[in-house]
């Protein structure tokens, strides 16, 4: 594994980890170290008596250490990588000590499992009548749901700001009752709408479209193409086996993550990854979930450029990808970049002309600068065309210092006539601003 000091600084989940982990990365601090085909690792002298064991997987590029930070990787992970980036020939090729074969063990044990676990026979008979039972539970919910917003329709919307939160979680918790967790999440951000914003009556009935067009499909899904039917399965909450998905071969790239975002929900986070290829000029979407205290599969931050595998979900318009194999590189390659919103205006109609109800999706654009005009931001392109910049985007006085009002090539994401910027490029560099 090589990896530049640039590449594993863009691995630091905050600036304040950055900081500590460079100044963790003299050799004075650690106590001992070493390197194998699998796994580097090292103990840190930290304020008490034992020093810290941290390991790195340099096969899968996976951390742990046994520090009590929350955070992955945490400042000694970066301090060891730090340090093995800038001098790999001060580590010696030695055997891994138990505590870290240990490790290593656990997560190959654990990939083996799944192996195994995929390689059992299934039932196809009882899960094809699984399938079924649920098919049927879930068209139940959808005639409840289509029963509700012809109400909705029926009355008008001019009262919708006056109900209360019961109106949209009743409904939202019926659709978790009949199987279908897309149309729950899809009904509850349907009540997240912010009624006192000007305009909230077009963003209400969108979203309303949206939600009718997945349930009508589905309940015609024998009328679509088997693609349309996997998007509408998507977007009712029906999930594909991952492992199965890795079994499917895939597209071979160097990606660059031009976009996170994390959210979190209680105890579970959910990091968007947002990719492009390079060679093969696709963009992806790839989600990555973990339980509060316990790592993510891949460690992907923005401006970080990696060599892999990636599969796609079935699709009309693939987006959503898993990562089945990376290796971190620094070969960066072209970028192709739109030139205008009109060509922006182009793809979307194609993707909704086949996916109406589709969701916001990423561009790389060049020359694209932000003015503020009629009392809001605006986005424009070379040309002067205008879309609107996403209400409360808050990266907007970062992007006017690192711009100075000039334009830049910009990554942005939304749909229609809403965008937020995700990044820049300044020179060779691409800078994150969300």
């Amino acid at each position: 594994m090589q990896l530049l000091e640039e590449q594993v600084l863009n691995l630091a989940p905050d600036e304040s980890s950055k900081k500590a982990g460079k100044e963790l990365s003299s050799p004075s601090k650690w106590v001992s170290k070493g390197i194998s085909d699998k796994a580097l690792w090292g103990e840190c002298q930290g304020s008490g008596s034992k020093p810290y064991q941290t390991q790195v997987d340099i096969v899968n590029l996976a951390f742990k250490c046994s520090c009590p930070s929350r955070k992955f990787p945490c400042k000694h992970g970066l301090g060891l990588l730090l340090q093995y980036s800038r001098n790999t020939q001060s580590f010696a090729l030695t055997e891994e000590p138990a505590w870290v074969q240990e490790w290593i063990s656990k997560r190959a044990d654990k990939e083996e499992k799944k192996a195994e676990k995929a390689d059992k026979s299934v039932d196809t008979a009882a899960q094809a009548k699984r399938l079924k039972a649920r098919e049927e539970n879930v068209l139940a919910g959808i005639e409840e749901l289509l029963l509700w917003i012809k109400d909705i329709v029926r009355n008008g919307i001019l009262d919708i700001p006056g109900k209360d939160a019961g109106f949209f979680n009743s409904v939202s918790k019926r659709m978790i009752d009949a199987q279908a967790p897309g149309l729950a999440g899809m009904v509850k951000s349907l009540g997240a709408v912010n009624f006192f914003a000007e305009g909230w009556q077009s963003i209400f009935l969108d979203q309303l479209v949206r939600i009718y067009l997945v349930a009508i499909g589905f309940r015609n899904r024998d009328m679509q193409s088997p693609l349309l039917q996997e998007d509408l399965k998507t977007f009712i909450g029906f999930t594909q086996s991952q492992e199965e998905l890795k079994e499917q071969p895939g597209i071979d790239d160097y990606w660059l993550v031009i976009g996170k975002q994390v959210a979190e929900e209680e105890s579970l986070t959910t990091e968007r990854n947002w990719l492009y290829g390079a060679k093969s000029k696709q963009y992806a979407l790839v989600l990555q979930f973990s339980v509060r205290g316990q790592g993510i599969t891949f460690s992907l931050t923005t401006g970080m450029w990696i060599q892999a595998e990636l599969v796609f979900y079935a699709s009309v318009h693939p987006l959503r990808a898993i990562i089945k194999k990376q290796v971190s590189t620094k070969t960066p390659g072209t970028l192709e970049a739109l030139t205008g919103w009109q060509q922006v205006a182009a793809n979307e109609t194609a993707v909704f002309s086949q996916l109406p109800f589709a969701g916001e999706r990423v561009f790389i654009m060049e020359k694209i600068k932000p003015v503020y005009y009629n009392q809001q931001w605006w986005l424009a392109d070379a040309d002067n065309r205008l879309v609107r910049l996403k209400e409360g985007y808050a990266g907007i006085y970062t992007l006017l210092s690192l711009s100075g009002g000039d334009a830049l090539n910009m990554a942005v994401l939304g749909k229609e006539n809403v965008y937020e910027p995700l990044g820049i490029w300044q020179g060779n560099d691409y800078i994150s601003v969300n």
